[in-house]
């Protein structure tokens, strides 16, 4: 008998032939169409997506999240109907906000109550049916629709991904109804993936880089603030350069990316504040929030040149950050038509600033080093001597997943593509899952996760730690554990400095008493240790990063004063 062939098996088709690698998975009831077309593709040695069944929604998304952002290539997602689509919206909004591509998909439950192949079967099919399934979700991607016919299977994905990788990118979303996925085809439906050509991301104009290459020239206090620069590995390769030879400061702030080593001259901190108040001209390279307007501003007189494919931020309902110039394109090809229109431009000012910047450099440095060294003989650990503790451990390969206070003055990292951050969006519980999803793209690498005690517990540990034991990802996990949510305390403590509530230190509805977080590891056949005092934590740390050299995932449990 011959076997008839179902959407199922054309989705999954067309998946491949996007450079679909692998579909993070959480599945239910819907799925049973997916599972069969995933069987047929095994007996007959037909290239799919690898699947991987991820136990929780945010994980399998956070997961996608950081395979992407190391390998620059989208991934799919599919979880189970409303439910799973609502668990995962939290990591949908990081992805969101970062403009990661990416092909959100959930079932939907079935159309018909009986007589049709896949018709609803169990009871929950009648109360996880919504009247509109993507509303809950629409203002967060790009695109979204619901495969109404088992031949759309292919021109619907082709679709869905033209929208996800045009820039500027973003993650698109697709219900698939069982019985849809279930249809029998006469004949296989194809992608057209050659013929639909995403556009160019956009480059600027050469009026726009001659006024900036001026600006530049003439400017006394430039400075260079980022954010999502440095996504394409390429943009800290130029930014370095381009930084070193015009003697341009830069500050990555609240950077999502590897922007500039700390070891660069050029490198001024990661707050802006200090040289924003004696910028004359301020390049902002695709960032949200440049500066906080409640507590710093660059002078009245100063220049402000807003880059980025979005530098709008047009998704951001309410921004008001002035530009006198505004260029719509890749942060890349603005740095590199900007080395060629400085190449041969006389700086009078690169000589004096250069040796400025310099001596600061070395005074922050020594500070910074200092504040270290310290925090080393404190009886507490603090922030700065964690951070600095992980320069044992971190080679040229590694890779840095931050959910906290990750902080290259203390840590210099080894280069492009070496940190990833969590969105500004702020949706806790990102930070273990992308780090899973980051080993699985760059297997040879040390990956490290740092993340807040809090974060942890938002990332449904167990299943993240189920993850990495099951698909063999080890990774070490490092909890800043101070058993507070940091953020509310301090936005209490800022915003009501001698209110009733920071007579309490500002703990209330913050204090977070932790528990044993190393043994939830141990669950897993992890390596787990906590650690209560400064000198035990280098030791620690070059135990655990053993551990995953060998093969085990590990964490370090650091307690920390608040």
């Amino acid at each position: 008998m011959t076997q008839t062939r179902i959407a199922a098996e054309d989705y999954l088709a067309a998946l491949s032939t996007h450079g679909i690698e692998y579909l993070f998975a959480n599945p239910g009831t819907d799925f049973a169409p997916i599972i069969e077309a995933f069987s047929r593709a095994a007996r007959g040695n037909r290239p799919v997506p690898k699947p991987l069944v991820i136990p929780h929604e945010n994980a399998a998304v956070a997961m996608a999240h950081g395979y992407t952002a190391v390998t620059g290539q989208p991934q799919a997602v599919m979880l189970h109907t409303n439910v799973g689509t609502a668990n995962a919206i939290n990591m949908l909004i990081n992805a969101s906000r970062d403009r990661v591509p990416m092909l959100l998909t959930s079932g939907r439950t079935p159309f018909t109550e009986a007589g049709a192949e896949g018709s609803r079967s169990v009871h929950i099919h009648w109360a996880q049916e919504m009247f509109d399934q993507a509303g809950m979700l629409r203002e967060m991607v790009k695109w979204d629709y619901e495969m109404k016919r088992g031949d759309q299977a292919a021109t619907t994905v082709d679709r869905a991904m033209e929208i996800a990788c045009a820039s500027p990118q973003g993650p698109v979303y697709l219900s698939l109804p069982r019985e849809v996925l279930g249809e029998v085809l006469s004949e296989p439906a194809l992608s057209n993936r050659e013929h639909r050509a995403v556009p160019r991301p956009p480059t600027p104009r050469a009026a726009d880089i001659d006024t900036l290459a001026d600006w530049i020239t003439a400017a006394q206090n430039p400075l260079i603030i980022t954010g999502l620069l440095g996504r394409d590995p390429r943009d800290a390769e130029v930014l370095a350069r381009l930084a070193e030879r015009h003697a341009l400061p830069v500050v990555p702030y609240q950077t999502r990316y590897f922007a500039l080593s700390a070891a660069h001259p050029m490198f001024q901190g990661s707050m802006p504040g200090p040289l924003l108040a004696d910028a004359d001209l301020v390049i902002v390279f695709d960032t949200d929030v440049p500066w906080l307007p409640s507590k710093e501003a660059p002078p009245a007189g100063a220049r402000v040149v807003q880059i980025g494919e979005d530098p709008l931020h047009a998704r951001l309902p309410m921004r008001s950050f002035p530009s006198d110039l505004t260029i719509t394109a890749t942060c890349l090809s603005v740095l590199e038509a900007l080395e060629v229109a400085l190449a041969h431009r006389e700086m009078p000012h690169v000589t004096e600033r250069a040796g400025h910047l310099r001596e600061r450099s070395q005074r922050l440095h020594q500070a910074w080093q200092q504040e270290a060294e310290r925090a080393g003989q404190a009886n507490e650990i603090t922030l700065p001597w964690l951070n600095y503790c992980l320069r044992d451990i971190i080679q040229a390969d590694t890779k840095v997943i931050s959910e906290y206070s990750f902080r290259q003055e203390y840590c210099p990292l080894p280069g492009p593509g070496s940190l990833f951050a969590l969105s500004m969006a702020g949706g806790l519980g990102w930070g273990f899952p992308a780090s899973l999803g980051v080993k699985l793209a760059a297997q040879d690498s040390m990956v490290i996760s740092v993340l807040g005690d809090g974060a942890y517990m938002f990332a449904n540990p167990t299943a993240c730690h189920y993850v990495a034991q099951m698909q063999k990802l080890p990774v070490l996990t490092v909890i800043y554990n101070n058993a507070l949510y940091g953020a509310v305390r301090r936005a209490t403590l800022d915003m009501y400095t001698g209110g009733v509530a920071a007579e309490a230190d500002g703990r209330f509805l913050a204090d977070l008493p932790a528990p044993a977080f190393e043994k939830i590891v141990a669950a897993h056949d992890g390596h787990g240790e906590r650690v209560e005092t400064p000198a035990e934590l280098p030791a620690a740390l070059r135990r655990a990063a053993a551990a995953v050299h060998g093969g085990r995932q590990a964490l370090v449990n650091v307690v920390c004063r608040p």
